[in-house]
């Protein structure tokens, strides 16, 4: 296969989905169109070089995407081709996914860089931001601890998880979502995506996940899954007590600011720098018109409507569920234009 033409023009990949211990998928079958059902694949990693961290899993490239109509994983081919593909990045550095969830997922945290760097070897924790897109009826995030909860408490709820499922859940504030509700979840901020969202997740590059719940929906949890390898109170040291709902409300649910506006497309950003420098969030919404010249690395979801990508004596039909990655070599020869409406999530990579 010829990496260089891979690398060279908009890359697409086969369909991505992962495993996990909580259940859902239905919502993909109007996204994606295809037939899914809940299962326990209830996400679609999206141009993906992140390898899925599943206990006892013998997939050694789980997790990693597939470069359509080839057996080459995108970290391969972003290996062979580092310069045409990321320009002088050394890696993507941002992991970005799709997820429906048809139950309340456990009650979670992850670290920030600095926890990482000593207890994972890794440069990256693992900062989230969720753009809904679609819901279910009932639809709701936990997000927060209540006013005045303790880190006793905390623990004690863990403890009560082992045979009350709601024990921890209690802890924390219910909100409602709906699609085109946007939240910038910080690392260390506990939260629990809840029953009936369809979530755009762009995030740091990693699987680390403190999850000190002991069951999730039917599925019990080892002491492994829910405190990935570390001791319990270094685990549990993650959590940032000071994400109460008012904290959440005012820095983390956020309003979309708009970049540029013409006849027949608006740009708007959605997760900025202002936020977090470990990736950004921008959204093209078009009209019978088109983008401007789309950058690279970059990657790209069509979240609602249809259209055509364009450019380079190239052109490819979209729809809704459609994505691809637009490496550096093609920085500004590539367009979207829609057929009537069409919304196109992007998702950047940090600066270098």
């Amino acid at each position: 296969m010829d990496t260089l033409k891979l690398a060279s023009q908009p890359v697409f990949f086969e369909k991505n989905r992962v495993f996990r211990v909580y259940t859902g998928g239905k919502l993909f079958s109007d996204f994606f169109g295809d037939n899914s059902e809940d299962s326990f694949y209830p996400e679609e990693w999206i141009c993906s070089s992140t390898k899925a961290l599943n206990e006892g899993s013998t997939d050694e490239f789980e997790g990693l995407s597939t470069v359509k109509g080839t057996t080459i994983h995108f970290d391969e081919l972003i290996a062979e081709q580092k310069e045409l593909m990321l320009g002088n990045r050394n890696g993507l550095d941002v992991l970005v996914k799709a997820l429906d969830s048809a139950i309340r997922l456990p009650v979670q945290a992850h670290p920030d860089k600095a926890f990482s760097r000593v207890n994972f070897n890794s440069d990256f924790g693992k900062a989230e931001s969720w753009l809904v897109l679609g819901a279910r009826e009932g639809a709701c995030i936990y997000f927060g601890f209540k006013d005045g909860v303790t880190p006793e408490e905390f623990e004690e709820a863990v403890a009560k998880s082992e045979t009350d499922k709601t024990a921890m859940e209690k802890l924390l504030n219910k909100i409602p979502v709906k699609p085109g509700d946007v939240y910038f979840i910080p690392a260390k901020a506990v939260h629990a995506i809840g029953y009936g969202c369809l979530i755009l997740e762009v995030q740091e590059p990693t699987d680390f996940t403190i999850q000190p719940e002991r069951w999730c929906g039917d599925y019990r949890l080892s002491d492994n899954e829910m405190y990935i390898g570390l001791q319990k109170q270094t685990a549990l040291s993650v959590f940032d007590y000071s994400y109460n709902l008012d904290k959440v409300l005012k820095e983390c649910l956020k309003t979309p600011a708009i970049i540029y506006e013409n006849e027949g497309c608006k740009k708007e950003c959605l997760i900025g720098k202002n936020d977090t420098p470990c990736f950004g969030v921008e959204r093209y919404v078009i009209n019978n018109g088109e983008t401007d010249c789309l950058v690279g690395p970059c990657v790209y979801v069509v979240t609602e409507g249809s259209g055509a990508l364009s450019g380079d004596n190239y052109e490819k039909a979209l729809k809704k569920g459609d994505y691809f990655f637009m490496p550096h070599s093609c920085n500004g020869k590539y367009k979207v234009k829609a057929e009537g409406s069409l919304t196109l999530a992007v998702c950047l990579p940090p600066e270098v």
